[in-house]
């Protein structure tokens, strides 16, 4: 079972994630989002970043599809209340699809210790049948 990682957005809940996805050598896991409110989304996403001065790395508001650059409010924490550091963090996604957030620069061997699901999945990949 993977675990559960809580997302908090100037220290209120914003959701949370199971960062079910990685590229280990680079320290970046990646997973998506379930909110806490029905009512975060590309509008709630899109109007944060306005009012606070976070450039979008793209945005469409025709299809509500939105990618944000790092959002220094923006934090990941496991389930004892360690924070998930790196060096970037991000959210993208739509509303008919969903959002999903991205964490990057995760040191090691602090990445090790806290995914070995991820890295054992990458070396898995070089492993001679």
């Amino acid at each position: 079972m993977k675990k559960e990682y809580t997302i908090f957005l100037s220290k209120e809940k914003l959701g949370t994630t199971r960062l079910e996805n990685a590229d280990a050598p680079m320290g970046v896991v990646f997973g998506e989002i379930s909110f806490t409110k029905m009512n975060i989304g590309y509008d709630f996403i899109k109007e944060y970043c306005k009012s606070n001065g976070i450039e979008l790395a793209s945005d469409y508001p025709e299809d509500k599809l939105i990618s944000t650059r790092t959002i220094e409010q923006l934090t990941v924490k496991d389930d004892s209340g360690i924070e998930i550091k790196g060096i970037g963090n991000q959210i993208s996604g739509m509303d008919s699809e969903g959002f999903e957030i991205t964490l990057e620069g995760i040191p090691y061997p602090f990445f090790e210790e806290e995914f070995p699901n991820h890295v054992k999945e990458y070396n898995e990949m070089f492993k001679e049948k």
